[in-house]
């Protein structure tokens, strides 16, 4: 039964053939730590040494949401699922800057939010809708010369990452409580939100650094039909 339907867990032996979960990332997992979780769990189901798991677009440790996790013949289909559209929801704060752009590393730099309105904070996201550049933060899982960027930041040397397209359909500003920015976001493959952030406080001649992320939408695949780690483990192997 290789497809692009979620997973019903109706015959255990689906999974090699190919199954597709939906799955809520708790906060501080890695999407690997999803992957090998789920792997693990299916390998003492199945009786079986070896499947094949993986994932269709990472999601950092401090973020949650919908992550896709395909399983025997569907992890062909992994480039495919990654190529479509992408829904977050989050916030951000004002008035000061991270290496990473987010909450795994300490505030490095702070500015004076005293000019910034609630107005200023609705016109300039329109600024980053539509095809923009952007840079992939340091620290982050992409590989220059067959080594993680987040190894060259944690290793304290210099990288140069170069700018990329990427496209924004609709970015909305959901709530305002200076210094803190509500937003949700759809956006293509490839989108850094903590990038978009770190270039929003730029253009607000502020610093900003993302706090909050969740994954709500991979296509017409949806966060609300995804399950925790605690109740996928119970639907593979029930108590």
């Amino acid at each position: 039964m290789s497809n692009l339907s979620p997973c019903t867990f109706d015959s255990a032996s689906d999974f090699i053939a190919g199954e597709l979960i939906l799955v809520n990332k708790p906060i501080e997992w890695t999407s690997f730590d999803v992957v090998k979780k789920v792997r693990n769990l299916l390998k003492k189901k199945l009786q079986i040494k070896k499947l094949k798991v993986g994932h269709a677009g990472t999601l950092d440790p401090l973020a949650t949401g919908l992550l896709i996790i395909c399983t025997g013949k569907n992890t062909k289909k992994i480039e495919q699922i990654q190529g479509k559209r992408k829904t977050y929801t989050g916030t951000f704060t004002l008035g000061a800057t991270t290496p990473s752009y987010d909450l795994e590393t300490e505030v490095n730099k702070t500015f004076h939010t005293s000019h910034i309105t609630k107005e200023l904070v609705i016109e300039t996201a329109k600024n980053f809708v539509g095809e923009i550049f952007q840079k992939p933060p340091v620290f982050s899982a992409l590989k220059k010369d067959g080594k993680r960027l987040y190894q060259y930041a944690r290793d304290k040397k210099e990288v140069e990452v170069k700018e990329r397209k990427v496209f924004v359909h609709a970015f909305e500003i959901t709530k305002i409580e200076l210094p803190i920015i509500y937003f949700q976001i759809c956006c293509s493959k490839g989108t850094y939100i903590r990038s978009l952030v770190h270039d929003f406080g730029l253009a607000l001649n502020s610093g900003a650094h993302l706090c909050k992320l969740c994954r709500t939408k991979i296509g017409d695949y949806d966060f609300n039909n995804a399950l925790s780690i605690t109740e996928l483990a119970e639907k593979i192997n029930p108590s």
